[in-house]
């Protein structure tokens, strides 16, 4: 049982936009606090991780329709067509992504705005984050004297500068101007993106 509160935890905090406590710490909250098994949490905890990021990049897509401007969406619509036609590049892109320490938001709020397809996201998604996810709850598992000090962690600066970071990868995608930068080889910024 305490296993399915893993996996919905695990979709939960992957489901919330912006800023909110990675994956992993849920996984390795519950793993100290029930004493449970690594690999059993990891296998369920991953596919509830990928699930919450799949579902996180659908309601984005319909949210940022609302928000963000035709002529922006359009640019972002190209961003997707290349990516659909290097898929492998984008499987590498994704792998790569995944095994960094910074949140997936910023790739998922990409990905579902520029309706990259899943099929190009979820796999090497969860390759990369099996493997992250793994050496991230090992540390968090020997590294938990107790629950207070798991806790304590989640709200260390490296959480803030995290977060931080995400949000600025997040901005620079929505205000980069694409079209400019894969057509043109240009880098322009475009801050006139909303409605």
């Amino acid at each position: 049982m305490i296993y399915l509160f893993v996996f919905l935890g695990s979709l939960a905090v992957d489901l919330i936009p912006v800023v909110a406590p990675p994956a992993w710490t849920v996984m390795a909250f519950l793993l100290v606090k029930y004493q449970l098994n690594l690999w059993l949490v990891l296998a369920v905890g991953v596919p509830g991780s990928a699930l919450g990021r799949y579902l996180f990049s659908l309601y984005i897509q319909k949210f940022s329709s609302r928000v963000i401007t035709r002529h922006k969406k359009e640019e972002l619509r190209y961003v997707g067509k290349k990516l659909d036609q290097r898929w492998w590049q984008a499987w590498l892109l994704v792998f790569g992504y995944t095994l960094s320490p910074l949140s997936t938001t910023a790739l998922f709020t990409a990905a579902g705005m520029t309706k990259v397809p899943m099929l190009h996201l979820i796999p090497p998604f969860l390759a990369g984050k099996f493997i992250s996810d793994t050496v991230m709850v090992m540390a968090g598992h020997y590294a938990a004297g107790s629950l207070s000090d798991l806790l304590h962690g989640t709200l260390a600066w490296k959480s803030l500068l995290t977060g931080a970071m995400t949000l600025l990868i997040t901005a620079a995608f929505l205000f980069l101007d694409w079209h400019a930068l894969i057509a043109k080889k240009n880098i322009k910024f475009n801050f006139s993106i909303w409605k």
